[in-house]
């Protein structure tokens, strides 16, 4: 069972559905990064702020798994958890239908940090994410 860290509820909007009336495969993507900077924000971390800093968190691998497509008005719940490969964190992010828990996607998202421009760690990210990395 996944160990989970942060969850955020969501619903899907017309505009985000294509012809097929199922959400367009793209929107997923805007889900799993909206779930991150939330995420960030409950862990007292401004994705804004960062930048500001000089630190940029950016993608650097996407794997998206599509098992169950939502539809206009589907209300869903966007779940991760973390853990830290060499310099990569990597964020295990699943979205699951409402209320009966269909899963919906399985994604990994391999992100990477860059410091002044330059690929680095950062001790800042280091910091806080350390109380929720999974072994």
């Amino acid at each position: 069972m996944e160990k989970y860290i942060f969850e955020l509820t969501m619903k899907v909007r017309d505009y985000e559905c294509d012809l097929q009336g199922i959400v367009n495969n793209a929107n997923y993507q805007h889900y799993i990064e909206h779930t991150r900077h939330e995420f960030l924000l409950s862990a007292g971390i401004s994705f804004a702020r960062l930048h500001e800093q000089g630190i940029d968190p950016v993608v650097a691998r996407l794997n998206m798994a599509f098992k169950t497509p939502l539809r206009s008005g589907d209300e869903f719940v966007s779940k991760l958890y973390l853990k830290k490969e060499g310099i990569k964190y990597v964020f295990y992010q699943d979205i699951f239908r409402l209320p009966d828990m269909k899963p919906v996607i399985k994604s990994t998202v391999e992100t990477v940090c860059l410091v002044g421009g330059r690929l680095s760690e950062s001790a800042l990210l280091y910091e806080t994410f350390s109380p929720y990395l999974s072994e």
